[in-house]
């Protein structure tokens, strides 16, 4: 591992295997486990780098496709990298940006070389390479550099699945002659599909690579909940032990719960935010819909166990009028308090690993936690679609959907 990075494995579940470690990194030292907000543009919507620090984030992502289109790696080079241009001093990983490329699958042409692809932006021809990939994120100077890899769309088929997952074994290789920042980890990632045999021979494949940390894609990208939770936890305990395992895409409360007991150490997903946006917030219990009418006199904060500052200053009542009334400060209040219930519960997950406790810990988490209805989350999906081609008319309504799932939002 470079010198400037160290991960230190401080406990293990004897049960389930769920990890406590620490990740030190030239900015700061990361507790594991731990989600990571997602701030693909150089911002977590709606919230300042104080509002983070105080919520408990250790680390976020900022993403190389957006970035690079605006407002460049160049300028913000220039001004000082990514760190100094959005005032954050802690860490930040930077996705590559294969899996926003691969989502504008009518937009992108994939060869040997890399991607060729037009801006969904402004409809620029652009292209992505290993190479370019590489430079843009160590331009940008975050601290964890992810490879461009090939994410594939499902459904795929076994030889589709195994033709990308070559090509992002082919790619790492090109990342890693890229590669010049000593003070950057690059970590690679295990590609597969829903195919067991072709993950375990991609996580062997890059486990053979001496890199700061591992990272598991494609596995939040149309899958069955069943098959993530049988993939994460096939490959994460095929990674090297000593080193952060980072399954990439992942956020909802019972896949973080799951996660960690499959192995793995480090999460980011847009889920805690863009549900804010749309007025729900998370519990122990499950989601809340603040917008319900039965929630319109209720003189308490959200949940009276959390230490964020929408609970500790502002009632559910309120936070479903700022909702009714389309006020802006409805978005930042949830926001806030959906990160912080995600590092808290990082925090409680590393506590009962620590005291050998995890298995009894997730089994009473699970009983009481209402996981959200997958139908519901469709509807979701399809308003985002609708509204994002409300703003870009003439567009193709299967670009819509990519966009809305991923390219023009966050991370994704």
């Amino acid at each position: 591992m470079p010198a400037p990075f160290r991960f230190t494995l401080e406990a293990t579940d004897p049960i389930t295997g769920a990890r406590a470690g620490r990740f030190e990194t030239p900015r700061g030292t990361i507790l594991t486990p731990t989600f990571m907000p997602v701030g693909t543009q150089a911002t977590v919507k709606s919230l300042t780098p104080d509002d983070l620090r105080e919520l408990g984030a250790q680390v976020i992502l900022g993403n190389t496709y957006h970035l690079h289109l605006r407002p460049g790696e160049e300028l913000i080079e220039r001004l000082g990298g990514l760190h100094r241009f959005m005032r954050w001093d802690g860490p930040i990983l930077t996705d590559s940006g294969g899996f926003q490329v691969f989502s504008l699958a009518h937009l992108r042409k994939v060869t040997e070389e890399g991607v060729a692809f037009r801006s969904h932006v402004d409809g620029s021809a652009r292209m992505l390479t290993p190479e370019i990939a590489t430079r843009i994120q160590e331009r940008l100077g975050s601290d964890i550099a992810m490879a461009f890899d090939h994410c594939v769309e499902l459904p795929a088929t076994y030889e589709k699945t195994r033709e990308a997952m070559e090509r992002t074994h082919r790619w790492l290789d090109r990342c890693l002659t890229a590669h010049a920042r000593p003070d950057q980890a690059l970590f690679p990632i295990v590609q597969g599909g829903t195919y067991d045999d072709l993950r375990i021979e991609s996580a062997e494949a890059i486990s053979r690579i001496d890199a700061p940390g591992y990272a598991i894609g494609g596995v939040s990208v149309g899958e069955t909940k069943a098959d993530a939770h049988r993939i994460v936890s096939l490959v994460a305990p095929r990674l090297p032990e000593g080193r952060p395992r980072y399954l990439m895409g992942v956020g909802s409360p019972e896949d973080l719960v799951n996660g960690v007991a499959g192995g793995v150490d480090l999460f980011d997903c847009v889920l805690p935010t863009r549900i804010a946006r749309n007025g729900t917030v998370l519990t122990d219990a499950g989601r809340v819909t603040l917008s319900r009418g039965a929630l319109r006199e209720v003189d308490a904060p959200i949940d009276p166990t959390c230490d964020c500052y929408t609970c500790r200053n502002f009632t559910t009542a309120y936070l479903h009028h700022l909702f009714k009334a389309e006020e802006l400060l409805g978005h930042r209040l949830a926001s806030i308090h959906n990160l912080r219930y995600m590092a808290r519960l990082g925090s409680r997950m590393r506590q009962a690993i620590t005291d050998g406790t995890y298995g009894t810990w997730r089994d009473a988490f699970l009983r009481g936690y209402r996981v959200a209805d997958e139908s519901v989350a469709q509807v979701q999906r399809e308003r985002r679609v609708a509204a994002w081609q409300a703003t870009r008319p003439g567009l193709d309504a299967r670009v819509g959907a990519a966009v809305a799932d991923g390219a023009d939002d966050e991370h994704d």
